[in-house]
């Protein structure tokens, strides 16, 4: 997942963490209020409490005005230099600031930084609003515009103007006055209530655990799934007791393995019901977004969300991305019924008398599993000590790209348990700053995401700077007995996190609204998805997968079956997905006087025919790519048009092979290095040779047969 959170002057910034902060702080000597001084300019975390935030936004919107004013106050005619420039280094302290605070908002969200965010985040709309909605500030910017046919400006200085004009049309910036007020209202609103969801979210998923008192109960779960649910109950007290909570490391291992059927039953309904009741609701949240979001789409002239969003990226409506989620959805319906006539043969001959439920997907599809290819994750899980997965990344890395990792342990970090690299080319030249923080905390918001704390690109002071990157996840910890041992779903994230990473780093594009992951919406995941296909090649394996108790690789039995059982579940795991996309746009379709959020989800589900026994991927009270922001908010489907791309990138390294010196320099040049240069479908077929191709998806979904 890529997080995209707020934006200013044109710039997405970062989200990312910290610890809890003291509230006391001497404001004179604030390290927001200038530039960093340590190496690469690594926020000096050690130096920043709670007190700094506040001082340091407010100070960056009089330091934002002031260069505004500069700006539309020159008496020169407007050209790239005095207008585009400028605002690429519109305001150098709301960056600084706004770049660690949405980074300790997401992963370390205390309860500090969780009611410091009421009071900021306010402040940060306000400056997108004074750069958005200046009406001086977008005269001059299309004035370069305008006169783009006649500037001897490069491609990518061109590009750079279209992006800043298309952004400030997108911000409301051509809208009557009063309309322009009444947006600012809205946005307003709408930030207030997507800190709610998450704030909610977070309190709900704290709050719900299962104790079980009885060690007979958990048969079937792994030996270490029950030591850390041993050592949760201890935590609280319980010793000799177990704990189990909805985060992904304690919640997946019960509905994959449990015996107990009540046990999966009380953890999925636990899950599926997720900030939907009580005083963490977030009922009452989705209602008043989904109305705020109907009116914000009419005062920018369009008939609903779903088009304000669509009209922004590859897909350009609504209409596009259901068409390519239909073309999934509906074989991977399909592949269900197979799969859940599959699972109730099986539970039927071991003696089961009830009909397969949503809590019994996960079980039962293992079991199948185990039964056709003599396979379960507890024969992988050893071979993926954590440590080991990421010698793997880096030796893919290097392998592809010529990039070194070199740690940092002097470095500044906002955690004990996070690591620093130094990314070096093979000549010995910096590339960027990487940072990881992998495993769950109380304050830690779920998932798995990549952001960064600086951006590459041309800053105001002249220099070319290169990029903070930090990928955060929610992996299985350790315990006391064993290390980190991940599952193959945590090491495919832990690649896919990275694959992000890598078109952070290694971006050339020379301005910062272009670098990076600065592109379209429903381009940004290719290169996260593709690089998932490495952790599992069996050349990387080889390398990589080592039994973390004796050392021995994973013996090559194991990967082949781990290889023919790679397409198996993809029923399951495509039509979860392809509904949730789906039911984003259904919300976004919406322009209602009225709204049940219960009865809406249901009447969709039966519209789509979504098979009973599984639900949608997320529900929408813990839906929070779409409701925890605007980030994917119609835009969930990306997920699956960016795999078309992907699965039809990886069909030519397939070809070619995967190490292969030419198209691994190919996808580096066009894909990773390109960043928002140029249009993405250019780019995408300057390295495939042709546009991309859905059937490649379907083939790779295993949903149609392999091409020859």
């Amino acid at each position: 997942m890529k997080h995209k959170f707020l934006l200013t002057s044109a710039l997405v910034l970062g989200l990312g963490l910290s610890t809890s902060l003291p509230m006391q702080a001497d404001a004179a000597a604030n390290p927001f209020l200038q530039p960093y001084t340590t190496v690469y300019e690594i926020p000096p975390f050690e130096q920043i409490t709670t007190a700094h935030f506040l001082p340091a936004v407010q100070a960056g919107l009089e330091e934002q005005k002031a260069n505004i004013a500069k700006i539309v106050n020159n008496p020169d005619a407007p050209t790239f230099e005095n207008t585009i420039l400028p605002l690429e280094n519109l305001q150098p302290i709301l960056d600084r600031v706004g770049g660690v605070f949405s980074h300790y908002d997401a992963a370390m969200k205390t309860p500090e930084i969780s009611e410091l965010g009421e009071e900021i985040m306010p402040l940060f709309n306000e400056a997108e609003n004074n750069v958005m909605l200046n009406d001086a500030l977008f005269a001059r910017v299309k004035a370069v515009y305008d006169n783009l046919k006649k500037s001897k400006l490069n491609p990518v200085q061109k590009r750079l103007v279209e992006k800043y004009y298309r952004q400030f049309a997108e911000g409301g910036a051509a809208l009557s006055p009063e309309n322009k007020a009444r947006l600012v209202q809205v946005n307003d609103e709408l930030t207030k209530l997507y800190m709610q969801f998450t704030k909610n979210l977070l309190k709900a998923t704290n709050d719900f655990s299962i104790v079980v008192y009885d060690k007979a109960d958990l048969a079937g779960l792994p030996a270490s799934t029950i030591a850390t649910a041993a050592e949760t109950a201890k935590a609280r007290g319980l010793d000799g007791l177990y704990i189990f909570t909805l985060h992904a490391p304690s919640r997946l291992p019960v509905l994959q393995y449990a015996d107990n059927r009540g046990l999966r039953e009380a953890m999925w309904k636990g899950y599926t019901s997720l900030a939907s009741t009580g005083e963490n609701s977030n009922i009452p949240v989705i209602e008043q977004i989904i109305k705020l979001r109907a009116e914000k789409a009419k005062l920018m002239g369009f008939d609903n969300f779903a088009q304000l969003m669509t009209s922004r990226v590859m897909a350009k409506t609504p209409e596009a991305a259901e068409e390519l989620l239909m073309k999934v959805y509906e074989p991977a319906k399909g592949r269900v019924k197979e799969e859940v006539a599959e699972m109730q043969a099986f539970a039927d001959a071991n003696g089961a008398d009830f009909k397969i439920q949503p809590w019994d997907y996960y079980y039962y599809l293992g079991k199948v599993k185990e039964q056709k290819y003599n396979l379960t994750d507890a024969d992988i899980q050893p071979y993926f000590e954590l440590s080991h997965v990421l010698d793997g990344l880096k030796y893919s890395a290097n392998k592809l790209y010529g990039i070194n990792f070199t740690e940092m342990p002097d470095a500044p970090k906002y955690m004990d348990e996070v690591t620093v690299y130094d990314i070096t080319d093979n000549k010995g030249q910096h590339v960027s700053v990487f940072m990881t923080d992998y495993f769950p905390r109380a304050t830690k918001v779920q998932g798995a995401w990549m952001e960064q704390l600086q951006s590459a690109g041309l800053y105001g002071d002249g220099s070319m700077k290169r990029p903070i990157v930090y990928n955060v996840g929610n992996f299985t910890p350790p315990t006391a007995d064993n290390p980190s041992l991940l599952t193959l779903d945590e090491v495919e994230t832990t690649f896919h996190e990275f694959g992000h990473a890598l078109q952070g780093m290694l971006t050339q594009a020379p301005y910062r609204s272009l670098a990076g992951t600065n592109v379209d919406r429903d381009y940004v995941e290719m290169c996260s998805q593709i690089n998932e296909h490495w952790a599992t090649a069996p050349e990387v394996l080889a390398v990589y997968a080592k039994h973390y108790q004796t050392g021995e690789p994973m013996p090559a039995e194991l990967i082949t079956k781990m290889e023919e059982a790679s397409k198996f579940g993809q029923g399951f795991a495509a039509t979860e997905l392809a509904a949730a996309a789906l039911l984003d746009l259904a919300w976004a379709r919406q322009n209602p006087d009225e709204v049940n959020v219960a009865e809406f989800e249901q009447n969709f589900a039966n519209e789509i025919g979504l098979p009973a026994e599984l639900t949608f991927r997320y529900r929408s009270p813990y839906f929070k790519h779409i409701f925890g922001d605007e980030g994917y908010a119609a835009g969930y489907y990306t997920y699956l048009w960016a795999q078309v791309l992907e699965a039809d990138a990886w069909e030519l390294f397939e070809q070619k092979g995967i190490f292969d010196p030419k198209t691994a320099a190919s996808f580096k040049k066009n894909i990773l290095e390109s960043g928002d240069t140029e249009d993405p479908m250019t780019l995408f077929v300057r390295f495939r040779g042709h546009k991309p191709d859905p059937a490649a998806l379907l083939r790779l979904r295993g949903l149609t047969p392999a091409s020859k």
